[in-house]
């Protein structure tokens, strides 16, 4: 059985938007990402709309606040069907184990399916610059490691990283089941944009990423349904190539 790696950021202002790409791409690619922009225009009723259509949703809302507020966010995106949604592992070990258990017993207590919570680490737009302006004297790939470290300790399952810090993050958390998200993500030729540490679709899933994050090179495509089927046909390639090495 193929598990479909692509998850499309919507990365758009508008629901009318979101929704012609969104009728475009279903079935093409295995989840789509809600963020910032987006849910802050259209608030949780997309969220809904795409769920209860059979698609899957990543809720990229970062959230990073109290403890007890975090946990509450948590649930609510749980009642939403969401399949992934992100906090961030510099909120600490209590606001990360919070989450993680009132998820897990709300789920539980209510008949609900549990999401994946995942814990940003260090944003792909970030570089060792950047961190120091915030105290982090740490260069990505030595505070990364550290915090992926944390956020599975924590009870998270799994983490966001740029694609320069998966092969480092898989040696820093062995277990099997701990997923790596992968924004920063540019097929061959395509602008950076604002983006730092970036790689291709093929070479982050070779390094081990469960899922890439692929938002303006799919959008701003004259055809967003044929660029997304050209990162899924070539990320299934690779697949079968590896399974028969």
């Amino acid at each position: 059985m193929k598990t479909n790696k692509l998850i499309v950021a919507l990365d758009v202002d508008n629901v009318h938007k979101a929704r012609e790409l969104f009728h475009r791409l279903r079935g093409t690619v295995g989840m789509f990402k809600i963020g910032f922009q987006l849910f802050t225009a259209a608030g949780p009723t997309l969220v809904r709309e795409i769920v209860s259509s059979g698609e899957r949703v990543f809720l990229d809302l970062k959230f990073h606040d109290i403890p007890s507020t975090v946990a509450a966010a948590g649930v609510l995106a749980t009642r939403l069907g969401v399949s992934i949604f992100n906090l961030h592992s510099v909120g600490g070990s209590e606001m990360m184990q919070r989450t993680a258990n009132s998820v897990a017993e709300s789920a539980a207590s209510e008949g609900l399916p549990r999401p994946l919570i995942i814990a940003v680490t260090v944003l792909t737009s970030a570089d060792a610059g950047t961190l120091a302006e915030v105290g982090f004297n740490l260069d990505p790939g030595i505070l990364v490691p550290e915090l992926a470290r944390l956020a599975d300790a924590s009870g998270m399952d799994g983490i966001v990283a740029s694609p320069r810090e998966i092969g480092i993050v898989r040696s820093a958390v062995q277990r099997p089941d701990f997923i790596v998200v992968t924004p920063g993500v540019r097929p061959t030729g395509s602008a950076v944009f604002d983006q730092r540490r970036v790689t291709t679709p093929r070479d982050a899933v070779m390094a081990g990423a469960d899922y890439i994050v692929v938002g303006r090179p799919i959008l701003d495509a004259p055809d967003p349904a044929q660029a997304a089927q050209r990162i899924v046909d070539e990320l299934e390639v690779d697949a079968a190539n590896s399974a028969t090495i």
